[in-house]
């Protein structure tokens, strides 16, 4: 497996790994993003077994030693499971992530002290400004967040829009009914009364770009996107209390 270099926005690189054995016989991609700045950032680590693959990838856009920042939206594997790896790699590295990540698991995990941002915190990188999102529970996990790059206007949205196969890395046609699909298939989402609410929330920043972590990545009307996921999952949580 080969982890591909693509760019989708000025500065921003998706690395990208098509495991066809992972949800077969359509395939899966891990996708990790590079923000180029003065003080870059990986965001998504990617699991320990695809390290290389990855960082060889990354090498090719910059040293990997030259990495300053670290994050991811929660703690799983294939976000997080390569974390030490890149920080042994990068040494002036540091992980960063919201209060609550770090308290219940990153203090204790990541073999740097990590930063821990509060909700809506700007982590200033020098020619990007990257704002961290608390997201708890959406799509999953308590200390679930995501990342907003205001100058690019990129939300970088974790697993929400996962979907299936392998795509183009950048795409303006719309990803919301295979990201429905592929929700429909794995049950992975946490079916909160809070889910549709924080969808909105995100819409309202109007993203122009969306860095989906599993599948290709969207240009195009980002808040109409999000906005018809929300809608989905409310229906979807209003069946669940239905049939409670």
């Amino acid at each position: 497996m080969e982890t591909e270099v693509a760019g989708i926005g000025e500065g921003i690189w998706r690395l990208s790994t098509f495991v066809p054995e992972v949800a077969a016989p359509a395939g899966f991609t891990f996708n990790q993003f590079l923000i180029e700045a003065d003080e870059p950032l990986l965001f998504h680590c990617g699991p320990r077994g695809l390290f290389a693959s990855v960082s060889r990838a990354l090498a090719t856009v910059l040293p990997v030693e030259q990495l300053r920042w670290i994050s991811f939206g929660h703690v799983e594997a294939d976000e997080c499971g390569a974390m030490n790896l890149w920080l042994a790699d990068a040494p002036e590295a540091r992980v960063v992530h919201g209060r609550t990540a770090c308290m219940v698991s990153l203090n204790d995990l990541a073999d740097r002290p990590p930063r821990a941002l509060a909700d809506g915190e700007l982590l200033d990188l020098g020619g990007r400004r990257v704002r961290w999102l608390d997201t708890p529970h959406v799509p999953h996990a308590w200390e679930s967040g995501l990342i907003w790059e205001e100058v690019t206007g990129t939300l970088f949205t974790g697993d929400l829009f996962t979907h299936l196969g392998r795509g183009p890395a950048l795409t303006s046609d719309s990803i919301v009914a295979a990201a429905i699909a592929a929700e429909e298939a794995f049950q992975a989402s946490a079916l909160t009364p809070d889910i549709a609410p924080t969808l909105r929330r995100l819409a309202a920043l109007q993203p122009a770009r969306l860095a989906v972590m599993h599948g290709s990545c969207y240009a195009g009307d980002g808040e109409a996107a999000l906005l018809e996921l929300a809608d989905f999952y409310e229906r979807r949580h209003a069946a669940a209390v239905a049939g409670a």
